[in-house]
């Protein structure tokens, strides 16, 4: 089809999707990082303990992990952007070239404190997107039967933080079953999917990390940048 045929399309913004710039030229030899996030402050939280075994796992799989510890982290705006927990969260999501989020199940939700983590973490700050771009693995933790509550609220929250949300997922029910007098946990389906989930978080960090500017371009906002900057020049110009 001609662009002529798309008279609302605005021409110097559209593009054709280019396969040569999904290959980077120089593709990065560093270890993938991640950043892991849990949503309990229980003495033996279970989504603290199912973190620090995937941050094992992901270690041996060759990748570099920081656990961001949430006690002391202020509610959302009851506390400067300033605040030490609040710069250290920020820091840790820019470093991170990919995350997990791992969160209990209460009242039908993820926790309260999950949330603040992810509503710290700002779509946009000044020309950087800390979160665009970058992969995301969700899990939970539930003290009664499976359910899929907690981990479909943190897809969507994901999905509005522009990240690639891989499609697996973990779900581990009755939790206080699965982790042994060590806090590790035990050989299991439960712990099977565990590994399938980072496993698949590790690829597609890696197929993406190079590319993911480019993958999140998007022709909407190359156009209102473009509009922005006229009318910017055009306001100086009277």
């Amino acid at each position: 089809m001609r662009l002529t045929d798309l008279p609302q399309v605005a021409v110097d913004h559209f593009q054709v999707p280019d396969v040569q710039r999904l290959r980077p030229a120089q593709p990065s030899t560093h270890a993938p990082r991640f950043l892991l996030l849990y949503g309990s402050l229980r003495a033996r939280s279970f989504s603290r303990l199912l973190v620090q075994e995937s941050a094992r796992l992901l270690r041996a799989m060759g990748a570099e992990t920081r656990v961001f510890n949430p006690s002391g982290l202020p509610l959302p705006d009851d506390a400067p952007d300033t605040h030490p927990k609040v710069a250290e969260l920020r820091a840790l999501a820019a470093w991170a070239e990919g995350m997990v989020w791992c969160s209990p199940e209460r009242h039908g939700a993820m926790t309260g404190i999950m949330k603040a983590q992810i509503d710290w973490i700002p779509l946009s700050d000044g020309a950087v997107r800390p979160t665009q771009g970058k992969t995301l693995a969700v899990m939970q933790v539930s003290g009664g039967s499976q359910s899929f509550n907690a981990v479909n609220q943190m897809r969507v929250l994901g999905r509005w933080m522009r990240m690639i949300t891989i499609p697996n997922q973990s779900s581990i029910a009755k939790a206080f079953q699965e982790f042994d007098e060590h806090d590790r946990l035990k050989p299991s389906a439960y712990h099977d999917r565990v590994v399938d989930v980072l496993e698949e978080l590790v690829k597609f960090t890696l197929l993406t990390r190079d590319v993911a500017p480019y993958l999140v371009d998007r022709y909407s906002e190359r156009k209102e940048s473009a509009e922005a900057l006229m009318q910017r020049v055009n306001q100086a110009a009277i």
